[in-house]
């Protein structure tokens, strides 16, 4: 079964271009490094709950996007490996991802997979 990593984060509706900019170069990095997927949406169709719900969860205001994003591996252990050679590319150095949304606001997390169909 495969292992994920799992994103929820806010963007600026004004800097999505830039967040899609940024995001294909991540992709790029991590699928170098041996991710077996790369994936990043941008919401659609997310209505803001009265109690929980994709914007709540990451307090999106009425100026913002709802990004869902996922990295897939072989297992846990892969991921670990693959993560230290992305936090180690000179390709995501820097801090252009802290100007484009707020880190504090992400939700994110690691998952193993038990249903895979």
């Amino acid at each position: 079964m495969t292992y994920v990593d799992g994103f929820i984060l806010a963007v600026p509706a004004a800097r999505l271009k830039d967040y899609k900019r940024i995001a294909a170069v991540a992709g790029e990095v991590w699928m170098e490094h041996g991710a077996l997927s790369y994936v990043e949406c941008v919401g659609d169709e997310v209505p803001y709950g009265e109690i929980t719900s994709f914007p709540r969860a990451v307090l999106a205001t009425d100026d913002e996007v709802v990004i869902f994003a996922w990295i897939t591996y072989r297992s846990r252990a892969e991921r670990d490996a693959i993560n230290r050679k992305v936090i180690e590319d000179p390709r995501l150095s820097g801090d252009e991802w802290t100007t484009i949304f707020d880190g504090k606001r992400m939700i994110f997390g690691g998952f193993q997979a038990f249903l895979e169909k």
